[in-house]
């Protein structure tokens, strides 16, 4: 069992255990009870019951939520002409075609985010091995496979995050930062939490949603009522 320090015990203890706390009085939880100096990212973690090794049972997208993330994205395009024209204009850090393939081979990564142009992954697949572990690979499903690059530059810009059940089936997803208000961190749990509930596999047997839990960076994690699935606020 991990250790922790003072602050994470002295903020656990004030916790129920045996309670699943309404999504605005966990948030509530999450900011008071948040003790570092820097600006703590608020993730939510969604148990689910799926079972990833079977194909048609893999939980995965992405969505723009209301509020973004309070973090700044690096965003790679890989496009030329005018799509490439089109991500430089809409505020990508990176756009390029064989020249950011050679960087990302020589192993210059210093984006967050990569959008590809269908025509391009040819070149862009040949990266696999190097984007594919990071999370990085440019996917049709995901939208950031695409000739609209603007418009994804802007929606991964503005705070579209992606989500994905692991081998577990959770999955753990940032809501934005300790900073954000309660309203801003709760409208953004509520555009993720209806989407999970969108996108129910519909081989999953049983108990969809198990559990959910709130936390931030270095927080404890707050029980959240599974069950409320509208009028997020109240």
């Amino acid at each position: 069992m991990a250790k922790h320090g003072k602050n994470y015990n002295n903020a656990e203890a004030k916790l129920d255990k045996t309670k699943a706390y309404s999504p605005k009085e966990a948030m509530t939880l999450v900011k008071e009870l948040a003790s570092a100096k820097f600006d703590e990212t608020v993730e939510v973690s969604i148990r689910l019951g799926v079972d990833t090794r079977k194909a048609d049972q893999n939980v995965r997208g992405s969505i723009s939520l209301p509020n973004g993330t309070g973090k700044e994205v690096r965003v790679a395009v890989f496009a030329e002409g005018e799509q490439a024209r089109a991500a430089e204009a809409a505020g990508a850090d990176i756009v390029g075609s064989d020249d950011l393939v050679a960087e990302v081979q020589a192993g210059n990564i210093n984006f967050d985010a990569v959008i590809a142009t269908p025509n391009l992954m040819g070149k862009v697949g040949r990266l696999g091995r190097v984007l594919g572990p990071r999370g990085l690979m440019p996917n049709p499903k995901l939208g950031t496979v695409t000739m609209d690059v603007e418009k994804m530059v802007k929606e991964l810009k503005a705070g579209r995050v992606e989500y994905r059940a692991d081998r577990y089936g959770i999955c753990h997803v940032p809501m934005g930062r300790v900073s954000f208000t309660v309203e801003q961190l709760v409208e953004n749990y509520a555009a993720l939490y209806t989407e999970i509930l969108r996108v129910k596999p519909s081989s999953a047997k049983g108990r969809y949603v198990k559990s959910v839990a709130f936390s931030s960076t270095m927080g404890p994690g707050v029980k959240v009522d599974t069950s409320v699935t509208r009028d997020f606020l109240a």
